[in-house]
């Protein structure tokens, strides 16, 4: 999955936890591969862990898990 990937997903599944106007900064972690970090302001950040045949869906339940988590 490519970063842009991350990227989409993440503002869509914010979206639908109703955070707006908040921009998402994702980042591969280094000596991780398949690792992201969604930084996303006044928030922890999330480690999300995708790979090439990861589905946009894992990726989304990773987040709204993470997410609910820390709020």
């Amino acid at each position: 999955m490519e970063q842009q990937d991350v990227e989409r997903i993440a503002r869509a599944a914010l979206k639908e936890l109703g955070v707006f106007g908040v921009e998402p900064v994702v980042a591969p972690i280094a000596g991780q591969p398949g690792c992201w970090r969604i930084d996303i302001r006044g928030s922890q950040g999330l480690k999300i862990k995708c790979g090439a045949g990861s589905s946009a869906q894992w990726v989304r339940d990773q987040i709204f898990e993470q997410y609910l988590s820390q709020h």
